[in-house]
């Protein structure tokens, strides 16, 4: 899926948001949270007063293929416009990830944060496309789940968007998306399991979701987004649909007027 993205020609709908030019970037810290190679996480901080943390965690159908290398372009941009950005790795399907692998990668991944020097996490965004859509809306609400070891974060998450995400899981697994993803993902079709994995099951959330998702969108289509949207909102949650022209890879792209919209979201958190 994501294979395609270097190939394909992301029209830009606006020019790039403006940055601060007098703003730096320190050097991009490297930490670890596990013993496994895909258990680390990159930290970019700006220079001065940060606006909060943003998580960004990369798409690819969460499989092993594809890495946080999908998600630079947006920590640096996010870090040009005075963000912290936490680019996390985890392990995908294919590399020791999968059911309950992934997910404990979120969140000890997220977790780690409060291990971190001189870094305020009162306010901290969780931003993932795709894959990482479902996994940044997922790690929103893990306060609600059963699982002891995800619902007590160390690192509570205050907001999260969802870049043209998987947020209705069972119903991306009857459509079959991605050619088997989800089975590969939860390694099973039924089961409680979903009731843990699903974005759906933990509706309403105590923090605001925001759905960006392209019109265009032939990958993973857009009523994804518009299905949790509406049923988030009718349970009472801060929920919205954000719809942007183009399609699946519009949304990662900083040069485009989907990115920037991005980025006005956060400046009114």
């Amino acid at each position: 899926m994501i294979a395609l993205m270097a190939a394909t020609t992301l029209a830009a709908c606006s020019p790039a948001p403006k940055t601060d030019s007098r703003r730096k970037r320190v050097p991009v810290q490297k930490i670890r949270y596990g013993t496994d190679a895909s258990q680390f996480g990159e930290l970019s901080r700006p220079t001065g007063a940060s606006k909060g943390v943003v998580v960004v965690i990369h798409g690819g159908f969460w499989r092993a293929e594809y890495d946080l290398s999908l998600g630079r372009p947006l920590a640096a941009s996010l870090v040009d416009n005075g963000w912290t950005a936490w680019n996390l790795e985890y392990r995908r399907v294919g590399n020791g990830g999968g059911w309950p692998g992934t997910f404990d990668d979120i969140a000890a991944g997220i977790d780690t944060l409060s291990t971190v020097d001189k870094l305020d996490t009162s306010k901290v965004v969780t931003l993932g496309h795709s894959a990482g859509g479902h996994l940044a809306v997922w790690a929103a609400g893990r306060s609600r789940l059963a699982t002891a070891a995800w619902n007590k974060p160390a690192v509570p998450v205050t907001a999260a968007i969802s870049q043209a995400g998987v947020i209705e899981l069972r119903k991306a697994l009857e459509a079959d998306l991605g050619g088997g993803a989800v089975q590969a993902l939860m390694g099973s079709t039924v089961g409680k399991r979903y009731q843990e994995a699903d974005p759906l099951a933990q509706i309403p959330l105590d923090v605001p979701v925001r759905c960006v998702h392209g019109t265009s969108d032939d990958t993973v289509p857009i009523s994804q987004s518009i299905g949790y949207v509406e049923k988030a909102k009718s349970a009472g949650a801060d929920a919205e649909l954000v719809e942007v022209e183009g399609d699946h890879f519009v949304v990662i792209d900083p040069s485009t007027r989907a990115w920037a919209r991005t980025l006005e979201i956060l400046e009114a958190w």
